[in-house]
């Protein structure tokens, strides 16, 4: 009997053991530095990036998986003769999705079904533990990918960016707008659109707790459109701040989990440490 894989690249960032326990696919996304060359999630890990950084002053580079690795990865399970649903990164943001595009296009037609999520880190994982509950209601594929496509506008993304440093040394915030947030304290809050593109939402001046209070306000005030299975809080090296808004989005949401996760190489190479998000998905009309 053919059965319904779920693949998704490194920037799900769910939880390995639930990955594993639901035998979720991971192709991983590469982070450069220079001519060194690492597997995200495999060959490093973010406590591992940042010491980089710090010993080289320089920020990695992040780039996406080759139709080869893809078409590696996709192969094993083509040829047991199950089919495959790949929920990628958004389109938007990088190449993998193209890529993957290709890849499946070397298989059989409707052997790989791929899904944009327009959406990143654990706001994919959204999308594939929707997935994951279909096919333990035996959903067929065409069925599991309206849900999927019909979701991912309801996925609400927001983070908050503890320093510029990062943008900056990826170039994408010049050096006097860098100066200019470290002396005020300034963190910006960045967003998800529906097109699967990032923009900053609006800034916070202060205290890394007045950006924490600040993401808590926005999501409690859509507290009764919120989906119950699940809210993502994510985090980058800020475990204190995403236990405190794990506490309150338990007290004052009627979700059956609130998990947190840990962003993982890439998102960190052009965040930072101390980046905080809040990834939940509105209620389907």
């Amino acid at each position: 009997m053919t059965s319904i894989r779920i693949f998704v690249d490194s920037t799900c960032d769910l939880p390995k053991t639930w990955l594993q326990e639901n035998q979720i696919g991971v192709v991983p996304l590469y982070v450069n530095f220079n001519d060194e060359v690492y597997r995200d999630g495999i060959d490093i890990t973010p406590a591992q990036l940042y010491e980089k950084v710090k010993q080289t002053g320089q920020t990695p580079k992040t780039s996406a998986p080759s139709p080869a690795d893809f078409i590696q990865a996709f192969e094993p399970v083509i040829e047991k003769g199950d089919t495959i649903i790949y929920i990628s990164l958004s389109s938007a943001l990088s190449s993998t999705y193209a890529n993957a595009h290709l890849a499946a296009n070397t298989f059989p037609a409707g052997a790989v079904t791929i899904v944009d999520s327009l959406n990143l880190s654990s706001s994919i994982g959204l999308l594939v533990m929707k997935a994951v509950q279909a096919i333990t209601q035996q959903q067929s594929v065409t069925d599991i990918v309206h849900l999927l496509e019909s979701m991912r506008s309801q996925v609400e993304t927001e983070f908050a960016i503890d320093s510029l440093e990062y943008l900056y040394k990826g170039g994408r915030c010049s050096g006097m707008q860098n100066l200019i947030g470290s002396l005020l304290k300034i963190r910006p809050v960045i967003q998800v659109t529906t097109q699967g593109t990032l923009v900053p939402a609006y800034k916070i001046r202060g205290k890394r707790e007045k950006a924490v209070e600040q993401l808590l306000r926005n999501t409690l005030a859509h507290r009764h459109n919120i989906d119950q299975d699940v809210i993502f809080v994510v985090h980058s090296f800020a475990e204190a701040e995403a236990r405190h808004m794990q506490a309150v989005l338990r007290e004052q949401t009627d979700a059956r989990q609130v998990m947190i996760t840990e962003a993982g190489c890439v998102i960190s190479s052009h965040c930072g440490p101390q980046t905080i998000a809040i990834m939940y998905a509105r209620k389907m009309d």
